[in-house]
C-alpha cells in the first residue's frame, strides 16, 4: 500500500520541497524504511481546500494511515516504526536526546541582535557536545547504524549550517570535525530514490534542496 504524505512546499516555489525539517524527517523515515509513498507539496500560504478538510489545523507533515490523516512528526515516526518494523530505526534510549538542544540554540542565535548575549557560545557548546559524542560513538548517533535520532537531527543541522552562513556569515568551526563529517557527505545521488538505503546520499540531496530554497529564492522561513 502506498502511503500519502503532505509536506511543506518551498516559499515561492510550490513544486520544490520546503524548508521544514519535520517534513524532511518524515520523508527520510519513509525512504530509510523503503515504504512506497505519494507526497503532496503544500503551499502553507495558500493551503488547498482538500488539505484543510482532512487536516483543519493545517500543520505539516501529515500522513494518511488507514483513512485517517495523522499530524506531528514524532507521532508519525512512532506509527511508522510500529507498522513497518523492518528495518528498525529505533534509537537506544541512552542516545535518544543527543543533539536535542542544538536546534533551539540555533534559533536563539539566529534571532539574536546582541553579540554579547551568550547565544553563540551556547550553540557552540551544544555542537561541541555533539562532536564529542560522534567521536566516541559515531559515525552515527547510535554507532554504525542509522536510527530515528539521525533522521531528526540531520535536517536541522542543514538548516543551521545554511541559515547562519547566509544571515550571519557564521560557519561551524573547522575543529568540530566529527560534526562536519556527519553533515557533509559526498556524492549526491542522481535521483531521490537511487539508493534509499544510503543515508548520506539522501541527506546530501536534502542539503542541495535547502540551499536552493535559501539562496535562489532568498528566503528563510522558520514556519512549518
Amino acid at each position: 500500500m502506498v502511503l500519502e504524505i503532505a509536506v511543506k512546499a518551498a516559499v515561492g516555489a510550490p513544486d520544490i520541497l520546503g524548508d521544514c525539517p519535520f517534513s524532511q524527517r518524515a520523508l527520510l523515515t519513509l525512504e530509510e524504511k523503503k515504504i512506497p509513498y505519494k507526497s503532496h507539496l503544500i503551499n502553507l500560504s495558500d493551503k488547498p481546500q482538500w488539505f484543510l478538510e482532512v487536516n483543519p489545523e493545517g500543520k505539516v507533515p501529515v500522513v494518511k494511515f488507514d483513512d485517517k490523516w495523522v499530524a506531528d512528526s514524532d507521532v508519525i515516526v512512532g506509527i511508522l516504526e510500529e507498522k513497518y518494523p523492518g528495518p528498525s530505526l529505533a534509537t537506544p534510549p541512552e542516545f535518544a536526546s543527543v543533539g536535542s538542544k542544538i536546534f533551539p540554540s540555533f534559533v536563539k542565535f539566529l534571532k539574536s541582535k546582541d553579540p554579547n548575549d551568550g547565544s553563540e557560545q551556547a550553540l557552540l557548546e551544544e555542537l561541541k557536545a555533539l562532536d564529542d559524542h560522534l567521536k566516541a560513538h559515531g559515525p552515527f548517533i547510535a554507532g554504525e547504524k542509522i536510527s530515528a535520532v539521525d533522521l531528526s537531527l540531520a535536517p536541522k543541522l542543514y538548516h543551521l549550517e545554511v541559515a547562519l552562513a547566509h544571515f550571519k556569515n557564521w560557519t561551524i568551526p573547522d575543529k568540530l570535525t566529527h560534526v562536519l563529517n556527519y553533515i557533509k557527505p559526498q556524492a549526491p545521488p542522481e535521483t531521490l530514490r537511487s539508493d534509499p538505503s544510503e543515508f548520506d546520499s539522501f541527506i546530501s540531496l536534502l542539503g542541495q534542496i535547502i540551499r536552493n530554497i535559501l539562496f535562489v529564492i532568498g528566503v528563510y522561513d522558520m514556519g512549518g
